[in-house]
This record gives structure tokens, C-alpha cells and sequence, in this order.
């Protein structure tokens, strides 16, 4: 509805093969009014000009490669860029360690190659291949848990636009509105290090984690409400005060101390992501629908909390529970949580 909402009302100069211009990808990526009255919801909330650069990075028909830590919505944007810019973000090669050349290039199907020999009809198109085809936007998660071997076979799709197949001794030209969108993060423990050929074909662009809690809180608080709506689950219920309390416990394990400055905590190992703690909140709001009465409140969140905090059941057991004691046992208005706490913790 809201990208054809966008499309009907965009006057606005197209790059060959874009179903939106460059300034309606944006309002729908950051939300907007219309000049008819509709209303486009953010898809993301964070610095306006990062999002420009990705959307002008890609109308020269650059690469684009989007960074950061766990849960900065690196897929969350990729996906509606591609979504505004072709209407199609389904061309999508999901990136680990087994991922093959294959995969990114083309196969074949064995039986009809047997059968008929190297043919168009034996190709096997990746989803990079149909892309550069259909004049669309490919996407690559997790880049870097692809061997390096298989990252470079992107080198020549990127540089020259081209991807040959000399079994039928031709070559595939890339349409004109072709671009690849990758997601990497900068925290995976054995990643596989762009090679500087492969990293020049990609402008990088690094999303970083909400800079303030009041802007994490309305990112949380906008995907809850979205997600308990798709789960039919009572998205009302979960009182802003509450989802305040899960964002604030999060950024202080992050940080490594409590909002105030005065009380430096230990961190524990996970990520404590912004996608994390909309996971918590959605986990509390099933909780509250289907086994209480229907409103959020601390020993619905508690568990999941515990859950994302808790990933070494030794180390990060101590720093929960020393947390606990330290900071939320003394801070005013949290003794429901601290109760909750405590007995999940046992």
C-alpha cells in the first residue's frame, strides 16, 4: 500500500530499472506524509544521511555494504531497499560458511546437463544471476562467513557488470538498475576478511546502535507494536514504562554502567542488540496474552531478559545476578522486577 502509494504520487527523476526515485526510497525507508494525506511509517529510525548515502550509493549503481554490530537492522534495511527499489527482495543468497560459488555464480541441473550437455535450459540462475538479468537489487547476508575464495567470485559481477559462462560460451550483461546490497557484522568471531579488490567495489555504510534510550525505546516500541499486530497479540499492553525497563537494562550491560554514570557494571557476553530486546518484549507480550491477563508486566520480561543476558551459564550468570543485587535491588519502582528476577535466577 505505502509503495504504491509512493510510486503514484512520485514525479521525481528514476534511475533506469527503479520502481521509486531516490528521494521516495528514502521516505519510505525514514516515513513521511504525503501530499495526499497518507502517511508512510519508518521502516527505520536513525540518521537521515545514512540513509541518503545508501540510496544514492546505489543510483550510481555501486555496491553497497551495510555494517555493524547485532541488531542495527542491517537486514531490516537492506530488505526495503530492495523492496522500494525493484519491488522485489526476494533475490536474496544467505551467506555462511558453506556457502559455495555456486550460489552466488550459477549451477546446473545435473540431470538435463547429463542428458542434454551445457544448455539455457540445464542453467541453474543464482538469485545474483536473475538480478543482473531483471535489472534488480541482489542481496548477500553475512558477507564476511563467506570463504574468501567465494567472495571473490563477485569481483568481476561488480566491476564489470558481467558474469560469464564460458561452459556455453557466452556472458551475461548486467541490465541497467543492477546492484548488489551486502550485510555484514563486525562482531562474528572468524569472519572472512574482504579482500581490499572486493572491498573498493562496495561503499560501506555503518549502522550504528541508537545514541540515545529515548531513541531505542520508540525503535522498540514501533517493532512491537508491528509485531504483536502481525501475531494478533495485544500490542497495547505493553506499557511504554516497561519497555523503558528492558532498553535501560540492556544499554547498562552494554555500556558497562548504569545510566546515571554513578555505577559501572560488568558486561556480559552477548550483544544485548535493539532486535534482541524487541524479542523479549514480543516473548513478554505472548506470555501476558495466552497465560496472563493480557498486560505486560515484569515477570513476563524477566525470563526473556534472563535469556538474552545469560549466554555463558557460568560467567554471565554471575554478571546478571551481581547486577541484580547492585543496581536493580536499589533502583526506586523496580522491585517487581528485581522479584521476577530473582526467581527465574533461582
Amino acid at each position: 500500500m505505502e509503495l504504491a502509494a509512493l510510486a503514484a504520487a512520485d514525479d521525481r527523476v528514476k534511475p533506469p530499472s527503479w520502481h521509486l526515485s531516490p528521494w521516495s526510497v528514502v521516505t519510505y525507508l525514514l516515513g513521511g506524509r504525503l501530499e495526499d494525506g497518507t502517511e508512510i511509517t519508518p521502516k527505520y529510525v536513525g540518521p537521515r544521511r545514512l540513509i541518503e548515502v545508501a540510496v544514492a550509493t546505489l543510483a550510481t549503481d555501486r555496491a553497497l555494504l551495510l555494517l555493524g554490530v547485532p541488531g542495527t537492522a542491517k537486514t531490516w534495511v537492506s530488505e526495503h531497499l530492495a523492496a522500494a527499489i525493484s519491488g522485489d527482495s526476494t533475490l536474496l543468497v544467505q551467506g555462511t560458511a558453506g556457502t559455495s560459488e555456486e550460489q552466488i555464480r550459477y549451477g546446473w541441473n545435473y540431470a538435463r546437463l547429463i542428458a542434454e550437455g551445457p544448455s539455457e535450459r540445464a542453467l541453474v540462475e543464482s538469485p545474483v544471476l536473475r538480478a543482473m538479468r531483471e535489472g534488480k537489487v541482489a542481496r548477500l547476508e553475512e558477507l564476511t562467513r563467506v570463504p574468501a575464495d567465494v567472495q571473490d567470485s563477485l569481483i568481476t559481477v561488480l566491476s564489470e557488470k558481467t558474469l560469464p559462462i564460458p561452459e556455453l560460451g557466452t556472458e551475461v550483461q548486467a541490465r541497467p538498475g543492477f546492484t548488489l546490497v551486502a550485510t555484514a557484522n563486525n562482531r562474528d568471531k572468524g569472519v572472512n576478511e574482504l579482500s581490499s579488490a572486493l572491498r573498493r567495489r562496495f561503499n560501506t555504510v555503518v549502522l550504528p546502535l541508537p545514541d540515545t534510550a529515548e531513541a531505542e525505546v520508540e525503535i522498540v516500541r514501533r517493532r512491537v507494536g508491528q509485531l504483536g499486530a502481525a501475531l494478533s497479540l495485544p500490542a497495547e499492553a505493553a506499557d511504554l514504562a516497561e519497555i523503558r525497563r528492558v532498553v535501560t537494562v540492556f544499554r547498562e550491560l552494554r555500556a558497562g554502567r548504569t545510566e546515571d554514570g554513578r555505577t559501572a557494571v560488568k558486561t556480559p557476553s552477548g550483544t544485548l542488540s535493539t532486535a534482541e530486546a524487541i524479542s523479549v518484549l514480543t516473548g513478554g507480550l505472548a506470555l501476558a496474552a495466552h497465560f496472563g491477563d493480557g498486560v505486560l508486566r515484569a515477570h513476563d520480561v524477566a525470563a526473556g531478559i534472563h535469556g538474552a543476558v545469560v549466554k555463558d551459564p557460568v560467567a554471565d550468570r554471575a554478571i546478571w545476578a551481581e547486577y541484580l543485587e547492585t543496581v536493580v535491588r536499589e533502583r526506586e519502582g523496580w522491585a517487581d522486577f528485581y522479584r521476577a528476577g530473582q526467581e527465574i535466577t533461582g
